[in-house]
């Protein structure tokens, strides 16, 4: 690692820490040359993983707007934003499983009602609502009475 003081190319690690799930390592180094302290950090490089939507378009998985999705869902119900994050997590990490390059949009609504029906049944069905895109009050009464 080259110093950023003295631009010497070797240092060595007095510490090292993981952050966030492991995801990311923190260390602590010190130059050879110039005896300075200067703080590195290592992130895990993930492959993008692309959403293919209803229209076949392509776009990038974002947890950002899954997140918005789901809080939409679970406005005015008590459950908390850390709950909402970690739905989030919980299914980018099972697509991630997965070991794919592309998902379809479909196959994310489904990983997000299995975990609102299991956390809020008013949330699940507002959620499935938008995703399965009910047409008339029928389908919405089935699927309550199937709940």
């Amino acid at each position: 690692m080259k110093c950023p003081f003295c631009g010497y190319e070797d240092s060595k690690v007095i510490d090292s820490r993981t952050k966030n799930n492991h995801n990311t390592v923190r260390r602590r180094r010190e130059c050879l040359s110039c005896k300075r302290r200067f703080t590195t950090k290592e992130f895990i490089e993930e492959t993008p993983l692309i959403v293919v939507k209803a229209d076949q378009r392509r776009e990038l998985f974002n947890r950002e707007k899954l997140k918005r999705g789901i809080q939409l869902s679970c406005s005015k119900r008590p459950i908390s934003s850390k709950t909402i994050d970690e739905i989030a997590f919980k299914v980018e990490n099972e697509l991630r499983e997965e070991v794919i390059d592309e998902v379809i949009s479909a196959e994310i609504g489904r990983l997000v009602m299995l975990h609102l029906k299991k956390l809020d049944q008013v949330a699940y069905v507002r959620f499935a609502s938008v995703y399965r895109k009910f047409q008339d009050k029928e389908e919405f009464i089935t699927e309550l009475q199937e709940l």
